[in-house]
């Protein structure tokens, strides 16, 4: 009988620099929660402003003349050589933008490249010398960064050498065909490019599709169970929670590359709680909603497989709220519950530096609140703006112009699907985490709560495994590490080489795949880093190796899914996965 392929799932297969271009544009789609939260709620247009921090610029540039006046002596000259055909100036080999030969052979537009360059270079370097605090010059660089991305001669349909000479093999073709790319992406939000074509992929046919069942189905989630794959399993099950923010299936994507697909191969019982996108009726839910949703699908992993315990598994904003439902079972005397805990690509100490922490302040939060309160969600649609806007050149204007300049379709990618696949976020949860993220809340024992019981996460005293990302700029690894010494119990770090995303979804099979590891964790991550090995290949094999040895001995694979009194009401990936 012939293997039946996925439709869409042969369209992965694509070469190392492909893979790469897309992999950078799927990391780029996500920002520091707090950030993201704030922005989707309160508009971009807000912090494209500099506000204040552009006076202060004006000001500190006023007082420096000197640093102004030889930035543009300097600039004159090289706008000089260029003139002339004797600049040095070039593109970095990583910039993708002018990879093209026609910005090298030819004169006119090897001349408007280095000028860009040249131009962009002297401005990034006046605000790097301009002496402004890190609030101030993370507000303007951000300005500054979409200004002088936009203006990239690669953007101009007259200038792009592959877009001239598309629309001259194409008798004008390209162009029309781009015409209605814009018209469609701009009629609708979130009113950037296309990432990925909407009938790219289907969830249930390529994606999402490891067997099982809904065994539980509640107002706030669904619970699946997924269905043993070998003749014995593990008895103790393990319950994994998605981010709270898109949807589950970037545990569960196209065959070979699911986590999921992965665990159960190797002997464990896994469940998986899809999240329903909830709209304004449910603006009350709250973290401590979510934290009971939690417990609930831990009683029935637990029902249906006749354990005591789980392994609890938290995944991103899913992870933060596990740790604390972690915590709550430890302070009301049920820590037995868990058998271990799992981390990944989650940051519990939100003390990070960067563009986050300068422009999310107490105000901004406020007006954050006000507007989800208004209307009793966050809408994804805003998520997915912010995602573009955070990193311009990946995520907009590579897509600009393949898509209006070339009249290109974007290409499809399973991560990239997942990510325009939004979800809206109650009212009350995005009041919560903007409280915990502004207070950094959890770093601080009793500065939280859930379910009524203080937070103290020194007091979950389980073998933990932390995965982090070391290209992650959404979750910092150092951030990430920093619950090694916040959790009690013994902690297991692991540093992939990919980011946020990749970290996760990191199959066997890839040769360039690496990932570090130490026997230790002393509280600084640059001491972790130095007495770390090198590992080749995915991280996957060594996680489930570890939940082997905590997910208890052998038995045989049940017959049937359900149990406890829990049967099957519908196959998976369930119902709510297809709520829009």
């Amino acid at each position: 009988m012939e293997e039946r392929v996925p439709r869409g799932y042969a369209r992965l297969v694509m070469s190392a620099d492909t893979e790469s271009t897309r992999s950078a544009a799927a990391e780029a789609a996500a920002a520091p929660l707090d950030l993201l939260l704030s922005d989707a709620a309160t508009g971009l247009l807000r912090r494209m402003s500099p506000g204040g921090s552009g006076l202060r610029l004006a000001a500190a540039l006023a007082a420096r003349p000197r640093l102004v006046a030889g930035r543009g002596t300097r600039l004159a000259g090289e706008l000089a050589r260029i003139a002339v055909g004797r600049s040095q100036t070039q593109p970095s080999r990583r910039d993708r933008r002018f990879a093209d030969p026609a910005w090298a052979g030819n004169p006119l537009l090897r001349r408007a490249m280095q000028a860009y360059l040249a131009a962009a270079q002297t401005a990034e370097g006046v605000v790097a010398e301009a002496g402004l605090d890190e609030a101030d010059s993370e507000r303007v660089g951000f300005v500054l960064t979409n200004l002088v991305d936009a203006l990239a001669p690669s953007n101009n349909p007259l200038l792009n050498p592959a877009a001239v000479k598309a629309a001259l093999d194409t008798g004008g073709g390209s162009a029309l065909a781009g015409l209605r790319h814009f018209v469609a992406d701009m009629a609708v939000a979130p009113r950037v490019p296309s990432m990925v074509e909407p009938d790219a992929f289907e969830v249930g046919v390529d994606l999402a599709v490891t067997p099982g069942s809904v065994v539980l189905r509640t107002p706030v989630f669904e619970l699946i169970q997924y269905r043993p794959a070998t003749p014995a399993v593990r008895q103790v099950p393990l319950l994994i929670v998605p981010p709270v923010i898109n949807k589950f299936y970037v545990m569960d994507l196209a065959a070979g590359r699911s986590m999921v697909e992965y665990l159960v191969g190797r002997g464990l019982q896994v469940f998986m709680i899809s999240w329903r996108n909830p709209d304004a009726r449910y603006a009350k839910w709250d973290i401590d909603t979510y934290g009971q949703a939690i417990l609930d699908a831990m009683d029935a992993a637990e029902r249906i497989t006749g354990s005591e315990q789980t392994v609890l598994a938290g995944a991103c904003s899913g992870g933060i709220i596990a740790a604390m439902v972690a915590a709550h079972l430890a302070h009301t005397g049920q820590q037995d519950r868990i058998a271990a805990f799992t981390l990944m690509v989650t940051v519990l100490d939100q003390a990070h530096a960067g563009l986050a922490s300068a422009v999310v302040d107490e105000r901004t939060a406020r007006l954050a609140e006000a507007a989800s309160r208004a209307r009793g969600y966050l809408d994804g649609r805003a998520l997915a703006e912010v995602f573009a806007w955070l990193r311009p050149n990946d995520l907009i204007w590579n897509y600009w112009v393949n898509n209006y300049l070339l009249g290109k379709k974007p290409p499809p990618f399973d991560i990239l699907f997942w990510n325009a696949d939004t979800t809206r976020m109650t009212a009350g949860l995005h009041r919560d985490f903007l409280e915990l993220g502004a207070a950094n809340a959890l770093v601080t024992p009793g500065g939280a709560t859930m379910l009524g019981s203080p937070v103290d996460l020194g007091a979950v005293d389980r073998d933990s495994y932390i995965v982090a990302g070391i290209t992650d700029h959404i979750c910092p690894w150092q951030s990430c590490y920093r619950s090694t010494q916040l959790l009690g119990g013994r902690p297991q770090f692991l540093l992939s080489t990919s980011g946020h995303v990749a970290a996760m979804v990191n199959p066997p099979g890839n040769e360039k795949a690496r990932y570090q590891m130490a026997k230790e964790c002393p509280e600084d991550p640059q001491e972790w880093l130095r007495r770390a090995e090198t590992c080749h290949g995915s991280w996957w094999p060594d996680y489930a190796s570890w939940l082997a040895e905590r997910c208890g001995d052998e038995k045989a694979a049940p017959g049937e899914l359900g149990g406890g009194g829990l049967a099957p009401i519908g196959d998976a990936p369930g119902t709510y996965v297809y709520d829009h």
